[in-house]
Protein backbone atom coordinates (compact mmCIF):
# COMPACT_ATOMS: atom_id res chain seq x y z
CA UNK A 1 0.00 0.00 0.00
CA UNK A 2 1.41 3.43 -0.81
CA UNK A 3 2.41 6.07 2.00
CA UNK A 4 -0.63 8.60 0.58
CA UNK A 5 -3.67 6.11 0.93
CA UNK A 6 -2.20 4.45 4.09
CA UNK A 7 -4.18 7.74 6.22
CA UNK A 8 -7.27 6.55 4.26
CA UNK A 9 -7.59 3.33 5.60
CA UNK A 10 -9.49 2.54 8.33
CA UNK A 11 -7.60 0.86 11.10
CA UNK A 12 -9.95 -2.00 11.74
CA UNK A 13 -11.02 -3.05 8.40
CA UNK A 14 -8.06 -2.16 6.36
CA UNK A 15 -10.41 -0.28 3.84
CA UNK A 16 -10.47 3.47 2.92
CA UNK A 17 -12.25 4.78 6.09
CA UNK A 18 -12.96 8.17 4.12
CA UNK A 19 -14.97 6.10 1.84
CA UNK A 20 -16.90 4.26 4.09
CA UNK A 21 -17.37 6.90 7.17
CA UNK A 22 -20.72 9.20 7.49
CA UNK A 23 -24.50 8.10 8.12
CA UNK A 24 -25.52 4.56 8.86
CA UNK A 25 -26.76 2.83 5.78
CA UNK A 26 -30.59 2.63 5.51
CA UNK A 27 -32.14 -1.14 5.52
CA UNK A 28 -31.62 -2.50 1.86
CA UNK A 29 -30.31 -3.89 -1.10
CA UNK A 30 -29.06 -2.15 -3.91
CA UNK A 31 -28.12 -5.37 -6.61
CA UNK A 32 -25.05 -6.05 -8.23
CA UNK A 33 -24.35 -5.78 -11.35
CA UNK A 34 -24.03 -9.75 -13.15
CA UNK A 35 -20.45 -8.71 -13.90
CA UNK A 36 -19.43 -7.88 -9.90
CA UNK A 37 -18.05 -10.66 -7.87
CA UNK A 38 -20.66 -10.89 -4.45
CA UNK A 39 -17.12 -11.13 -2.42
CA UNK A 40 -17.18 -8.91 0.39
CA UNK A 41 -19.04 -5.61 -1.19
CA UNK A 42 -21.54 -3.82 0.02
CA UNK A 43 -23.36 -0.62 -0.98
CA UNK A 44 -24.12 2.14 2.03
CA UNK A 45 -27.02 4.43 0.74
CA UNK A 46 -28.61 7.18 2.35
CA UNK A 47 -30.24 10.43 1.68
CA UNK A 48 -27.06 11.95 2.66
CA UNK A 49 -24.44 9.80 1.30
CA UNK A 50 -23.80 7.20 -1.00
CA UNK A 51 -20.80 4.76 -1.03
CA UNK A 52 -20.68 1.95 -3.79
CA UNK A 53 -18.07 -0.80 -3.79
CA UNK A 54 -17.22 -2.52 -6.91
CA UNK A 55 -14.32 -5.79 -7.87
CA UNK A 56 -12.53 -5.55 -11.15
CA UNK A 57 -10.56 -8.32 -12.84
CA UNK A 58 -8.30 -5.85 -13.82
CA UNK A 59 -5.27 -3.64 -12.27
CA UNK A 60 -5.29 -0.63 -10.33
CA UNK A 61 -3.18 0.75 -13.45
CA UNK A 62 -6.02 -0.46 -15.73
CA UNK A 63 -8.83 0.72 -13.60
CA UNK A 64 -7.12 4.07 -13.03
CA UNK A 65 -6.84 5.09 -16.86
CA UNK A 66 -10.24 4.35 -17.13
CA UNK A 67 -10.90 7.37 -14.84
CA UNK A 68 -8.37 9.59 -16.19
CA UNK A 69 -8.29 8.89 -19.58
CA UNK A 70 -10.70 10.99 -21.33
CA UNK A 71 -10.92 8.63 -24.11
CA UNK A 72 -11.94 5.51 -22.14
CA UNK A 73 -14.04 7.50 -19.86
CA UNK A 74 -15.99 8.51 -22.43
CA UNK A 75 -16.97 5.06 -22.83
CA UNK A 76 -18.48 4.50 -19.53
CA UNK A 77 -19.19 8.11 -17.83
CA UNK A 78 -18.71 11.40 -19.25
CA UNK A 79 -15.39 13.57 -20.29
CA UNK A 80 -14.19 16.54 -22.02
CA UNK A 81 -10.82 18.41 -21.95
CA UNK A 82 -9.20 17.89 -18.21
CA UNK A 83 -6.36 19.27 -15.70
CA UNK A 84 -5.57 16.62 -13.71
CA UNK A 85 -4.01 17.51 -10.59
CA UNK A 86 -4.37 19.03 -7.07
CA UNK A 87 -6.82 22.64 -7.46
CA UNK A 88 -7.22 21.36 -11.21
CA UNK A 89 -10.09 20.10 -13.29
CA UNK A 90 -12.07 17.18 -14.67
CA UNK A 91 -14.27 17.74 -17.48
CA UNK A 92 -17.18 16.36 -18.31
CA UNK A 93 -19.74 16.21 -21.38
CA UNK A 94 -23.29 14.08 -21.06
CA UNK A 95 -23.35 12.31 -24.37
CA UNK A 96 -24.74 9.23 -22.55
CA UNK A 97 -26.44 8.24 -26.38
CA UNK A 98 -22.83 6.94 -26.73
CA UNK A 99 -23.12 4.70 -24.02
CA UNK A 100 -25.12 2.07 -25.63
CA UNK A 101 -23.82 0.01 -28.51
CA UNK A 102 -27.28 -0.56 -29.31
CA UNK A 103 -29.55 2.74 -30.99
CA UNK A 104 -31.61 3.62 -28.09
CA UNK A 105 -33.85 6.48 -27.58
CA UNK A 106 -32.85 9.13 -25.14
CA UNK A 107 -35.70 9.50 -21.62
CA UNK A 108 -37.56 12.16 -22.45
CA UNK A 109 -36.44 13.86 -19.21
CA UNK A 110 -32.92 13.46 -19.92
CA UNK A 111 -33.12 15.18 -23.93
CA UNK A 112 -32.36 18.79 -22.80
CA UNK A 113 -28.95 17.87 -21.36
CA UNK A 114 -27.38 16.02 -24.19
CA UNK A 115 -24.35 17.83 -24.87
CA UNK A 116 -23.75 20.19 -22.52
CA UNK A 117 -19.93 20.66 -20.85
CA UNK A 118 -18.53 21.83 -18.01
CA UNK A 119 -15.71 21.23 -15.12
CA UNK A 120 -15.82 20.09 -11.64
CA UNK A 121 -12.94 20.84 -9.37
CA UNK A 122 -10.18 18.41 -8.19
CA UNK A 123 -9.75 18.40 -4.33
CA UNK A 124 -7.77 15.71 -3.99
CA UNK A 125 -5.82 13.73 -7.04
CA UNK A 126 -3.04 10.56 -5.64
CA UNK A 127 -2.25 8.66 -8.57
CA UNK A 128 -3.32 5.68 -9.40
CA UNK A 129 -5.43 5.43 -5.97
CA UNK A 130 -7.65 8.73 -4.78
CA UNK A 131 -9.53 11.63 -7.00
CA UNK A 132 -11.87 13.67 -4.85
CA UNK A 133 -14.15 16.46 -7.43
CA UNK A 134 -17.15 18.86 -6.61
CA UNK A 135 -20.37 18.09 -8.21
CA UNK A 136 -22.21 20.68 -9.68
CA UNK A 137 -19.38 22.92 -8.12
CA UNK A 138 -19.53 21.83 -4.94
CA UNK A 139 -23.79 22.05 -4.84
CA UNK A 140 -24.22 18.50 -4.80
CA UNK A 141 -21.58 17.23 -2.77
CA UNK A 142 -18.15 15.87 -3.44
CA UNK A 143 -17.18 12.53 -4.98
CA UNK A 144 -14.35 10.47 -4.12
CA UNK A 145 -13.14 7.37 -5.97
CA UNK A 146 -10.40 5.00 -4.01
CA UNK A 147 -8.77 2.37 -5.62
CA UNK A 148 -7.18 -0.59 -3.81
CA UNK A 149 -5.53 -3.78 -4.93
CA UNK A 150 -7.96 -6.97 -4.08
CA UNK A 151 -5.81 -10.38 -4.94
CA UNK A 152 -5.16 -10.17 -8.83
CA UNK A 153 -7.81 -7.28 -9.16
CA UNK A 154 -8.92 -3.81 -7.81
CA UNK A 155 -11.42 -2.50 -4.91
CA UNK A 156 -13.21 0.73 -6.42
CA UNK A 157 -14.71 2.49 -3.59
CA UNK A 158 -16.92 5.57 -4.60
CA UNK A 159 -17.96 7.87 -2.20
CA UNK A 160 -20.57 10.68 -3.34
CA UNK A 161 -20.92 12.94 -0.05
CA UNK A 162 -23.08 15.79 1.14
CA UNK A 163 -26.22 15.12 -0.75
CA UNK A 164 -28.91 17.47 -0.51
CA UNK A 165 -31.67 14.19 0.63
CA UNK A 166 -33.90 11.81 -1.26
CA UNK A 167 -34.10 13.31 -4.53
CA UNK A 168 -30.15 13.08 -4.82
CA UNK A 169 -29.99 9.76 -3.17
CA UNK A 170 -32.32 8.32 -6.30
CA UNK A 171 -30.88 10.24 -8.69
CA UNK A 172 -27.04 10.17 -8.31
CA UNK A 173 -27.66 6.82 -7.33
CA UNK A 174 -28.97 4.83 -9.93
CA UNK A 175 -26.77 7.05 -12.38
CA UNK A 176 -23.36 5.72 -10.46
CA UNK A 177 -24.81 2.56 -10.71
CA UNK A 178 -25.25 2.48 -14.05
CA UNK A 179 -22.26 3.86 -14.77
CA UNK A 180 -19.75 1.53 -13.03
CA UNK A 181 -21.86 -0.97 -14.31
CA UNK A 182 -20.78 0.58 -17.88
CA UNK A 183 -17.36 0.23 -16.67
CA UNK A 184 -17.49 -3.38 -15.79
CA UNK A 185 -18.02 -4.12 -19.40
CA UNK A 186 -15.77 -2.03 -21.06
CA UNK A 187 -13.08 -3.15 -18.47
CA UNK A 188 -13.95 -6.71 -19.44
CA UNK A 189 -13.97 -6.07 -23.16
CA UNK A 190 -17.76 -6.70 -23.16
CA UNK A 191 -20.48 -4.07 -24.62
CA UNK A 192 -23.01 -2.01 -23.19
CA UNK A 193 -26.31 -2.37 -24.96
CA UNK A 194 -28.67 -0.49 -23.29
CA UNK A 195 -27.18 2.00 -20.72
CA UNK A 196 -30.54 3.57 -20.19
CA UNK A 197 -32.04 0.14 -19.31
CA UNK A 198 -29.32 0.52 -16.47
CA UNK A 199 -30.22 3.62 -15.58
CA UNK A 200 -34.39 2.39 -15.15
CA UNK A 201 -32.89 0.11 -13.26
CA UNK A 202 -31.20 1.48 -10.91
CA UNK A 203 -33.49 4.58 -10.08
CA UNK A 204 -36.05 1.43 -8.99
CA UNK A 205 -33.34 -0.43 -6.82
CA UNK A 206 -32.38 2.82 -5.09
CA UNK A 207 -35.97 3.99 -4.12
CA UNK A 208 -36.49 0.09 -3.17
CA UNK A 209 -33.63 0.39 -0.95
CA UNK A 210 -34.45 4.02 0.79
CA UNK A 211 -37.29 2.45 1.49
CA UNK A 212 -35.96 -1.00 3.19
CA UNK A 213 -37.34 -3.57 0.82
Amino acid sequence: MVASLGRLLDAQTGRPGSCLEGQAPVKGTFPRDQHQEDTDLADHISTSKLVLERHFDASIERVWQFIVDPDLRARWFMAAPDDLRPEGTIGLTMDHDRLSDQVVPTPSQYRDFIGQSWTERILAFEPPHRMVFTWEQGAAGEVEICLLAEGAGTRLVLTHSRLRGREDAIDFGSGWHSHLAALARRIAGEGVADFWALVSEGKRAMTDALDGK
